[in-house]
């Protein structure tokens, strides 16, 4: 018996849209291990009798509770009308619009699920350079002094202890002297923190958003900075601030002297004049409760126009190559729209990025993002590999869950972390085990969107919570876990030469008597592999389902013949991996 219960569909949003301007994707939901096979039977609504076709479905992922199945089509005259006939044992249950029937429906234009239209206009295009990007996230004020004639007034000594108020002297002369170590890590964009005008070390307290915070540097050096990035083939994304400014912001200050007689006083949303702090809540709409960072009224159209503006100038003027958003979520949909809009006008291949933290469908539908900032997997990936809470089952579900939740082509540009200058260091979460970091990484690698490394992770740099996140790089080669950094280099050179790592093609392969053995497929037009971990502190002597066929593997790191017992028996060590090539 098919649990009718479990299954769903619905036309538009993740379960059927337009991949490119000649596929449309559909998807269907059932109960896990409940369903054989589906076929999606389809057509054109106006001339069903010679268009229509059967295409049986392939399970996309799987989850604790459900499967996701998915085909793609590619309707001759971009119209498809469609349902689903459900299979198990012998049973099979058709499944429309209007609801379920026991026999293929007589009456095919009424009732069936309809995509009326592929409309070109309508597909989200994430750029397409981001499929091959690794980005490397820079905290400016820590990464590298460049120019000590810039230092804040009480710069201290580069390489002490952070604090929420202390400053080392980081700027972009340093990142320009340290473009060659970057390129030799591998990565091909940069995400910079805020770089504007602003009186804290963290400049989310935005002053002046069309000038670099002087001491970073100048808008010329920025420029300079950019064309040398683009030489050496590596995007810059800037981190906007546009939820709320600094409270040495010229309006806001005028709104503090003013009150309710500044012009600027529906910029903002002030609850109780005057504006003020009353038992620890500022009177006035903030990011959290901090009264340095008042919001932003972006209904203001004085407000929207300042804010295109600055998002216009950085992209048009310094050649940036798109803005990572900062508290995206709690910005107006219409602001981002209209946001969107303008950054694409400019430059069409402009990378657009959220940062929110919990699922982001409603702002990655095409006309507002292109990914967020993937903190769902970043929880996945801590849970699994660094504080062992999941096993591989688990994991594996969780991130098949996660695929289901999106379009397709946003999971391609999904920008995926371990951590960054908002959480914990990863190898903290890990008590320093690199082996746990290690195999955390390469999954990074091999999983499809964007991966970002948090600067200094590459070295072994740890971290608990702001400000011990925030540490100054560690420049001395003897003070750098130089294992770790070759490694990092090995990963992403796998991850760079090797497209099925890009692609979006992934099966997990479940192995419930070895709950730490992960393993699954990423395979495209060129090659398929198979990447093996053991995430224990045990050694582990384990049958591997998929190499009991007939095919040769290669051992894709030693290049030479991958030794497997005749019952696709293999060894693996303590925290160990293997990455399998098929000959």
């Amino acid at each position: 018996m098919i649990h009718l219960e479990s299954v769903y569909h619905r036309m538009g949003q993740n379960w059927s849209y337009a991949y490119d301007e000649t596929a449309i994707h559909i998807r269907l939901r059932t109960k896990r291990d409940d369903v054989s096979q589906v076929d999606l039977i389809c057509g054109d609504k106006y001339g069903w009798d010679r268009t229509h076709s059967v295409y049986s479905m392939e399970r996309l992922s799987s989850d604790n509770l459900f499967d996701y199945w998915q085909a793609a089509v590619q309707p001759p005259h971009r119209r498809l009308a469609y349902y689903f006939a459900l299979h198990n044992e012998g049973n099979t249950i058709y499944f429309l619009e209007k609801g379920f029937l026991e026999q293929p429906p007589e009456v095919i234009y009424e009732g069936l699920f309809d995509f009326p239209i592929l409309s070109p206009e309508d597909v989200h295009r994430p750029p397409a350079w981001v499929k091959d990007a690794v980005f490397y996230q820079i905290f400016p004020e820590r990464f590298a002094n460049g120019d000590p004639s810039n230092d804040p007034e009480g710069v201290l000594e580069w390489g002490g202890t952070p604090s929420p108020t202390n400053f080392f002297g980081g700027d972009l002369q340093g990142v320009l002297e340290h473009l060659d170590y970057l390129c030799t890590l591998g990565i091909n964009a940069i995400y910079f923190n805020p770089l504007f005008t602003a009186t804290t070390n963290h400049k989310y307290d935005t002053a002046d958003y069309l000038r670099i915070d002087p001491h970073f540097g100048t808008n010329e050096l920025l420029k300079e900075l950019v064309d040398a990035c683009h030489a050496k083939g590596i995007r810059v994304l800037l981190d906007g601030v546009f939820n709320h400014c600094g409270h040495t912001f010229p309006p806001f200050m005028d709104v503090l002297e003013n009150g309710r007689a500044s012009r600027y006083a529906d910029w903002f949303h002030v609850k109780e004049w005057p504006p003020g702090v009353n038992g620890g809540i500022p009177t006035y709409d903030t990011f959290a409760f901090e009264p340095i960072m008042p919001k932003f009224n972006t209904a203001n159209p004085e407000v929207k126009a300042y804010l295109l503006k600055v998002g216009r100038y950085w992209i048009e003027e310094i050649g940036v190559d798109g803005w990572r958003l900062d508290v995206a979520n709690e910005v107006s949909h219409q602001f981002w729209r209209d946001f969107r809009t303008m950054v694409k006008q400019i430059n069409p291949d402009a990378y657009l990025v959220g940062e929110i933290m919990h699922d982001s469908l409603p702002w990655l539908l095409g006309d507002q993002f292109d990914a967020v900032m993937n903190y769902q997997l970043t929880n996945m990936l801590l849970n699994f590999f660094a504080r062992g809470q999941t096993d591989a089952g688990q994991f594996s579900r969780s991130v098949g869950a996660l695929l289901a939740n999106y379009p397709q082509q946003i999971t391609e540009a999904s920008f995926n972390l371990m951590d960054s200058h908002d959480t914990v260091r990863f190898l903290t979460h890990c008590g320093g085990d690199t082996r746990r970091l290690k195999l955390a990484f390469l999954f990074l690698m091999t999983f499809q969107g964007t991966p970002c490394i948090y600067y200094g992770d590459e070295i072994g740099m740890d971290g608990e919570y702001d400000p011990h996140n925030r540490k100054c790089m560690e420049w001395d080669p003897m003070k750098q876990n130089q294992d770790l950094l070759e490694y990092y280099r090995w990963a992403i050179q796998l991850r760079k030469s090797n497209s099925a790592f890009r692609s979006s093609a992934i099966k997990f392969m479940e192995h419930p008597e070895h709950p730490a053995l992960l393993v699954y497929e990423r395979r495209d037009e060129h090659h398929r592999f198979l990447v093996i971990m053991n995430n224990s502190e045990f050694p582990m002597d384990a049958q591997v389902s998929a190499l009991k066929s007939e095919s040769v593997w290669i051992n894709q790191e030693l290049q030479q013949p991958a030794d497997i017992g005749e019952r696709g028996e293999l060894h693996l060590p303590a925290y160990g991996y293997v990455i399998l090539r098929e000959a």
